[in-house]
């Protein structure tokens, strides 16, 4: 039997009770996801979420993550989660100290400009290996898959992401801009909530 972190697992319960601080605004977009996973899985085939940002640096490798962590969280089976950009660069340390705050273990696999993570939320749960890659790079050829865009500027750019099922702009705001401000950790782990609130929302009502 698969056993978050307690850490995570408690967080999880905080977010659930935090539901209420999600903008009405944002619930239509929360349940579309929610719809495409339960209409989904009906049909026993893995639902795969492909979480599309411009440099796969930061908010969809959170998702990414959180995505795998809710599926586990509630026992909903045969789901991906994976994270691609339009560009490849590197999963950015600001976002991996916010993550590993939370309680999120990673262990770096290489030195490289674009190293690879290994990502550990419990035990019995499989471990994901977390890199910057194009999104069409994230999933074998010509498997369906839902595109959730999570930045604006890959929603606005990206008119058409071949290969998706279906398309939701579940975008947030870049906690980029407060690089070198001297409150980014702060504001990296404001996002990272933020992501996990929502995506734990929607799980939940799957």
């Amino acid at each position: 039997m698969p056993h978050l972190e307690t850490i995570i697992d408690q967080l999880i319960d905080q977010l659930v009770e935090e539901e209420d601080k999600i903008p009405d605004t944002r619930q239509t977009i929360l349940k579309s996801m929610t719809d495409y996973i339960r209409n989904e899985s009906r049909s026993k085939n893995p639902v795969r979420l492909n979480f599309i940002c411009t440099h796969n640096s930061r908010r969809s490798q959170m998702a990414q993550i959180w995505a795998h962590t809710a599926a586990t969280a509630f026992q909903i089976p045969r789901i991906e989660a994976y994270s691609g950009g339009t560009e490849a660069t590197a999963f950015h340390p600001n976002a991996v100290r916010a993550m590993e705050t939370l309680g999120f273990r990673f262990s770096r696999m290489d030195e490289s400009d674009n190293p690879r993570y290994d990502v550990v939320i419990g035990t019995g749960v499989p471990t994901l290996t977390c890199y910057s890659k194009r999104f069409e790079e994230a999933l074998p050829p010509d498997t369906p898959f839902a595109a959730i865009m999570t930045c604006s500027d890959a929603d606005q750019n990206c008119p058409v992401v071949p290969g998706a099922a279906t398309r939701i702009p579940l975008t947030f705001e870049d906690p980029k801009q407060f690089d070198g401000s001297g409150n980014e950790q702060q504001e990296y782990l404001k996002t990272a909530i933020e992501i996990g609130r929502e995506i734990i929302t929607v799980f939940r009502r799957v």
